[in-house]
């Protein structure tokens, strides 16, 4: 007799638990998410700047498709649950952004993050009615999909935690099981956002800004990194190939000490 499979999606939300962080890396294809399961990582996220620098484009150049058959694809090749960045969840209107949300649902992930950022350097964050409406809608297709609904304002030069703080708010009320403001700079800011919530909030680690530490004392539910670590990995790539150009092979030394890890990560997929 068959079964159902299980969804990943309750196991992850209770992973986020505020003053004990969820430590969510992003992985920028099917090898790195591999790499921070074999780690130890309990969960992992896609993120759209380091899948589209696979691809050769800049953050904001893959499609709809394309982002949904990548997060379905780490979601098969993990055994820890998987949360998809979805950018603004590739639509204006809220029954797309509905339509796409379904999909990720039916796709076997555990979450994903829909964002209020237009795309527009114009009009760069939707209009606050339009935005709880696509976090509304979003929220009525998830099922039991952890919906992270994010506030870009940071993001995009509007410094306004009073904003922040309301669009967040909202968003809870609409259905957002976690609430993220990416771009949030000091302690102070992020006690004062998890203290004005009542759901999970997330915390993108930002160079020169809080610890992990200092986050969690300030009521963090999640941190994660973007694509930092996919540029990490860049750098390593240019270091190296800068060095072979200038006649230096030490790279291979520092690649064979992490054997270990690559050989139990990339494993021969199972069944």
């Amino acid at each position: 007799m068959s079964t159902e499979p299980t969804s990943p999606a309750p196991d992850f939300l209770a992973l986020h638990r505020p003053g004990d962080p969820l430590l969510l890396p992003n992985a920028w294809d099917l090898g790195s998410a591999r790499v921070l399961e074999t780690l130890g990582f309990a969960a992992v996220a896609t993120t759209s700047s380091g899948f589209a620098a696979t691809l050769g484009r800049p953050d904001g150049a893959v499609t709809r498709d394309e982002a949904l058959d990548h997060a379905a694809a780490m979601a098969v090749a993990v055994g820890v649950p998987v949360s998809a960045d979805l950018e603004n969840g590739f639509a204006d209107a809220p029954d797309d952004v509905a339509r796409t949300v379904a999909a990720v649902r039916d796709a076997g992930l555990a979450g994903c993050s829909v964002e209020d950022f237009t795309g527009d350097a114009a009009r760069p964050i939707y209009d606050l009615g339009l935005a709880v409406e696509r976090v509304a809608a979003a929220a009525e297709t998830s099922g039991d999909l952890v919906l992270t609904a994010r506030c870009e304002n940071h993001l995009h030069g509007h410094d306004d935690l009073a904003d922040t703080i309301a669009r967040l708010q909202a968003y809870q009320e609409a259905g957002a099981d976690v609430l993220f403001a990416p771009g949030l700079r000091t302690v102070a800011d992020v006690a004062t956002v998890c203290r004005e919530l009542d759901r999970p909030v997330n915390v993108l680690l930002v160079a020169g800004g809080p610890t992990p530490a200092e986050l969690a004392d300030a009521g963090a539910a999640r941190l994660s990194v973007g694509g930092a670590l996919a540029w990490t990995a860049l750098d390593a790539l240019v270091s190296a190939a800068r060095g072979l150009l200038a006649g230096d092979s030490g790279f291979l030394e520092r690649s064979a000490a992490v054997r270990d890890v690559r050989d139990a990560a990339l494993r021969p997929a199972s069944g």
